[in-house]
């Protein structure tokens, strides 16, 4: 892990968590590279075996704030063996497993040939799931509603799982009625004559007084086959020695609703083998409709993305329509009170039909004093978004303005050297020169809808026919931010490509669709390759679509400086942000932060707006524009901001709180 992350964990290069659930896919890849062979033997020398396995594993020792809070504790390999041999799976089964975590029962699953259907709230698990089974049915939702969420009718007819013991999404304390939650949604959901076979805490029996009601409502309209204690010893591997529980249930009726078997007793897994061996043969269910239902929903679920697969899939209405608005006239004296913020509305265009914003959005009063220029640019959008109110009026305007301003290129012709870091002052006849076109900068903050906004843009774009587009953001999980976005403007969940599936130095094999990488994967680069040539080469040197800097103060002090103890070098985050830029200089570049205009270093990045040795600014280099403004403090970038407003190139707004007085 240190060789791999060029760190150590104490230097905050990588967590534990991290090398445990590499290890964890280690063990799946292992069972592949066995397959059917490993079935094939007498279970008693499997369960050995995966004992011997799991040996070599190092113990959880260290434990991440997001393990305690979520209790991600895997299954151990012999334990989901024995797990997925009570559930009796068959190639026919579709087998779900609502808490999947890093996959190992679902892996279990997959060795019978059995469909798959998983579900994993935490990103960073849910992304190791899209790789190990690319293709597979996957939510990112509670389990303890999963009968709620899976819409129609796909019922799995096997459930395997291990559900959090008490612990539930955004509730601090301990929440002892999470398993009866989870078990009892997952129940709902299998298919008459499923099996469901779950590990939980050995708390949760049917001779426990406070959970007995629970197992005989359950016991009344399925049938509980087996109920029996685990030896702790088996988790000791993954950092703890708690004793666990098995419970497998039948969704028929039972026989007699009072007769619960329980085994109270903590076993060892060769006992446990030999109970689960005296199991019942799984009772009869309608094969052909839940074989018919499941490989419907394969179909009907949102895809993922799968590099195998070079060709995206667009499926945004046709009825592409012009955005027609009212330019008015504005004068500062209309509406303005003495106080801080403003309340805010599109101060030079009104949009017919267009709703407004579903939260009261303000402006301070400094930049409300100053309107920006009347936009003749008109974006090219699908109907549904004005007539569905899929982009509210201010939001609308941010990719008017975007697109105003990506019409214009910056004054002056330059040349951009071969490592994309130094760019000369070029005459106009100049081989090789090139001109930059404008960027424009969204400062909105929490609330206004930026990534929404973001997604309006591109798909201005993408409607006149550039289907291809970069979206940087600081943090990986936020690709499910720009999928949710993306999609609620009508495009798919395929269109978004992870840069992270695709290996270093191989070509993005991506025909068009919109690139996500973070500024981390950016800037990576090993034995002469690199993420940013890897992203430039699939782009194209005339590529002319968005480049979306989310979070973008992210690459803040691009330029060394002079601080308190001496000389302070360039962050490489902000480097590889220039460099991009400077590579491809025809791009529509949106800066987007809410944080952009608070420290002039976090403008040192943005040289598309123009900021310096364009003329539209009196500054001759960036070095002059950070001194100068630097020496201005708060008030010059105040200056800074509402002039950039004036120009059209910078748009703030706020959600308005509402404060209540006791």
């Amino acid at each position: 892990m240190n060789r791999y992350f060029l760190g150590t964990p104490a230097s905050g290069a990588w967590q534990w968590k991290d090398a445990y659930e590499a290890v964890e896919v280690a063990q799946i890849l292992y069972l592949r590279h066995l397959g059917i062979r490993i079935l094939s033997q007498q279970p008693q020398v499997v369960v050995q075996q995966l004992e011997e396995l799991t040996a070599f594993c190092p113990t959880h020792t260290r434990r991440s704030e997001e393990s305690v809070n979520l209790q991600q504790f895997s299954t151990p390999l012999p334990l989901a063996y024995l797990v997925a041999k009570a559930g009796f799976i068959q190639a026919t089964d579709l087998v779900l497993e609502p808490s999947a975590g890093t996959g190992l029962l679902a892996q279990m699953a997959k060795l019978h040939s059995a469909s798959l259907m998983l579900n994993e709230l935490a990103p960073d698990r849910s992304k190791i799931l899209r790789r190990l089974f690319p293709g597979t049915p996957l939510f990112s939702v509670n389990a303890e509603q999963i009968n709620d969420y899976l819409v129609g009718k796909t019922q799995p007819s096997v459930v395997l799982m291990n559900p959090p013991f008490s612990a539930s999404p955004k509730i601090n304390s301990r929440n002892p009625d999470a398993t009866k939650s989870h078990i009892n949604s997952a129940l709902q959901r299998l298919a008459d004559g499923g099996r469901l076979v779950t590990i939980t805490a050995n708390w949760f029996s049917p001779n426990n007084p406070i959970w007995r009601e629970t197992f005989v409502r359950w016991h009344s309209e399925a049938r509980v086959l087996m109920s029996v204690g685990v030896n702790g010893k088996v988790y000791s591997k993954h950092g703890t020695t708690i004793d666990t529980r098995i419970t497998v249930i039948d969704k028929v009726p039972a026989d007699n609703p009072g007769n619960i078997p329980c085994i109270p007793e903590t076993l060892d897994l060769p006992e446990l083998l030999a109970l689960i061996e005296q199991l019942p043969q799984r009772s009869s269910w309608e094969r052909s409709e839940i074989k018919a239902t499941a490989k419907a929903k394969v179909v009907q679920l949102p895809k993922r993305i799968i590099v195998a697969q070079p060709e995206t899939v667009f499926s945004l209405p046709d009825d592409v329509v012009v955005l027609e608005y009212e330019v008015i006239e504005w004068t500062a004296s209309e509406g303005l009170k003495d106080t801080l913020y403003e309340t805010y509305r599109p101060q030079r265009i009104r949009i017919k039909d267009a709703l407004p914003h579903p939260s009261l959005l303000c402006e301070s009063a400094a930049l409300a004093l100053v309107s920006p220029p009347a936009p003749t640019y008109k974006p090219h959008l699908p109907q549904n978004i004005l007539t569905q109110g899929l982009l509210s009026e201010a939001q609308l305007e941010s990719v008017i303005y975007a697109g105003q301003a990506h019409c214009e290129f910056l004054s002056g012709s330059y040349i951009v050297d071969d490592s994309w870091d130094n760019v000369t002052v070029a005459a106009n006849s100049s081989e090789n020169a090139v001109k930059f076109r404008r960027g424009w900068f969204l400062g909105d903050g929490t609330g206004a809808g930026k990534g929404r906004q973001c997604a309006g843009i591109i798909l201005d774009n993408w409607c006149q026919e550039r289907r291809k587009a970069i979206w940087v953001s600081k943090s990986s999980a936020l690709i499910e931010d720009a999928r949710r976005d993306w999609c609620a403007l009508g495009g798919t969940e395929r269109d978004i490509i992870d840069l992270s599936n695709i290996k270093l130095g191989d070509p993005i094999p991506f025909t068009q669709g919109i690139l996500f990488c973070t500024y981390s994967t950016l800037r990576s680069q090993k034995n002469g390759k690199s993420r940013l040539k890897q992203i430039v080469e699939w782009a194209g040197k005339d590529f002319e679509g968005a480049i979306a800097f989310d979070e973008c103060h992210s690459m803040g002090n691009a330029m060394a400086q002079e601080g308190k103890l001496g000389m302070v070098a360039a962050s490489q985050q902000g480097i590889v942000g220039l460099r991009l830029q400077n590579a491809l200089p025809s791009a529509r570049v949106i800066y987007v932060s809410a944080t952009g205009a608070t420290k002039v270093s976090n403008l040192s990045y943005a040289n598309r707006l123009g900021l310096w040795q364009t003329g539209d600014f009196p500054f001759t280099s960036r070095e002059d524009f950070v001194e100068s403004i630097e020496g201005g403090g708060i008030a010059a970038m105040e200056v800074v901001a509402r002039d950039l407003k004036a120009l059209g190139l910078y748009l703030v707004t706020s959600v308005r709180k509402k404060t209540i007085a006791f």
